[in-house]
């Protein structure tokens, strides 16, 4: 009997049940793996952008200083 426990389980691994679950496990992994990337880079676009604009302010304040007659006190 403990033979035909072993026949049942074998025979119920059907392969391409397995390598259908394989692939649809392989595909969703890739799904959220394009997901994260496009995020990240999404993220780091727009803090090159904040960077970016930081740049401009500091750029813009140091001009109105200077226009006012204001030492920003850098050297």
């Amino acid at each position: 009997m403990a033979d035909r426990g072993k026949d049942f389980i074998s025979n119920s691994a059907d392969p391409k049940s397995i390598q259908d679950l394989t692939t649809f496990v392989q595909n969703l992994l890739q799904q959220m793996q394009d997901k994260f990337q496009n995020m990240s880079d999404q993220i780091i676009t727009r803090i090159d952008e904040m960077g970016q604009r930081i740049d401009d302010l500091e750029k813009n304040i140091a001009d109105l200083m200077t226009q006012a007659g204001v030492d920003d006190g850098r050297a």
